[in-house]
């Protein structure tokens, strides 16, 4: 459970190089398995073949399931079934750290699909009732309705009869979501996805906010900040909440879709939505987490980054308005897998911590881990910052001995 153990102004610096809290829950054999892992992410080729190499051996029928869910799987994942990632959420639990269970399975198209997984969902939602290690729930909208169809929303074309039914029934599937979570009392995080259906998305999660967020938000929509328009929309939202007298749920990341975004951009001839630098990204990102402290009334945010200085940002902004470290309308978030460091530092000193810990069959969730893997090989210096810790414990561990 959560530490209880207070902090004053002057007592908020928080080491995240303090590895021995980092990983105190991975022994030898594990951590060994997580510097091979990070050792051969490093580099971006690699990634790509192994990860083509995954899905070829899988669908030719190999045996090699049990060498990726023992590896790969297991750094980034909380298992096939509820047995198993119900271990890692216990586990997480005991060091202070929420868990977001991530329904990870992708490539559904049809609506039998669609169904399963809101079914999914309201199951998730349904133990995280009873669970305080579950302390929110996350979903993507293309996993409850197709994603032609966000598409022809964003663009306001016409739809056909048939699409007009489609479109009705993503919007039930999204109001029962929404109202579980609202019924439990816990959080749903709506997940970002590409530009060009994320109008769609917007426009339906500012509904179920309206709607489910009178005294405290229980839906959150995310906000992509490698995005040069992102904070003006933050700011109308924040607006309109304020307006209309309903919590702003906000979750914050930096980004997953931009060498797709930028590809787009150049062929059909339209601005990139996407910031020239990572420096202008970085700026944007730590921009909007100013945003949210001076309007922390209103506003409920999840931090989700990687990012040790924007962590650091929001840590000494806290402390200038002395708001607690557990304040309730603060969450910091990080990958299952990746930036321990982090995650396990700051639970440590009492601030609230959320990992997003993806589950589903291993054939179906390797789509979801080849991304994973090609994405942050793309963030400069993440794979040698996640190597760096791990040796370094490796080395305080032997030197220990």
């Amino acid at each position: 459970m959560k530490s209880t153990q207070a902090f004053d102004k002057k007592d908020r610096s928080v080491s995240f190089g303090d590895t021995s809290i980092a990983f105190k829950n991975k022994s030898d054999r594990e951590l060994f398995l997580s510097y091979l892992i990070f050792w051969l992410t490093k580099s971006p080729f690699l990634v790509k073949f192994l990860s083509q190499a995954a899905k070829i051996t899988l669908a030719m029928g190999l045996p090699v399931k049990p060498i990726i869910k023992s590896t790969v799987f297991r750094q980034f994942c909380g298992g096939e079934k509820e047995s198993e990632y119900a271990n890692v959420i216990g586990k997480l639990g005991r060091s202070g750290i929420g868990a977001i269970l991530d329904y990870s399975v992708e490539g559904t198209e049809d609506e039998t699909g669609f169904e399963a997984t809101k079914k999914e969902l309201l199951k998730i939602i349904e133990k995280s009732k009873s669970n305080p290690d579950i302390p929110c729930t996350c979903m993507k909208m293309t996993a409850i309705g197709p994603f032609e169809l966000y598409q022809k929303v964003t663009a306001k074309e016409t739809l056909t009869s048939e699409e007009q039914r489609e479109w009705n029934s993503v919007k039930e599937r999204l109001e029962t979501i929404c109202k579980a979570s609202f019924d439990a009392g816990k959080p749903i995080y709506i997940d970002a996805e590409e530009t060009w259906i994320q109008q769609a998305i917007d426009d339906l999660a500012e509904e179920m906010m309206s709607r489910y967020n009178r005294s405290r938000a229980i839906v959150f929509t995310t906000l992509q900040l490698y995005r040069w328009d992102r904070n003006d929309y933050f700011l109308k939202l924040i607006g309109r909440a304020r307006a209309e007298g309903y919590k702003l749920g906000i979750k914050i990341v930096r980004g997953a879709y931009i060498e797709k975004e930028r590809e787009r951009a150049a062929k059909y001839g339209y601005r990139s939505p996407i910031n020239d630098t990572k420096e202008d990204t970085d700026r944007e990102y730590d921009k909007a987490v100013q945003i949210f402290i001076d309007n922390i009334d209103v506003v409920e945010i999840c931090v989700g980054t990687h990012n040790e200085a924007s962590c650091r940002l929001l840590i000494e902004l806290m402390a200038e308005k002395d708001l607690p470290n557990d304040h309730p309308h603060i969450y910091f978030s990080q990958l299952y897998g990746m930036s321990d460091n982090i995650s396990f530092n700051l639970a440590n000193a009492g601030y609230n911590v959320s990992k997003y810990l993806p589950y589903g069959p291993v054939e179906s969730t390797l789509p979801y881990l080849a991304r994973r893997a090609e994405e942050n090989t793309a963030i400069a210096g993440q794979m040698s910052k996640e190597l760096e810790i791990i040796i370094q414990e490796r080395n305080r561990r032997k030197a220990a001995k």
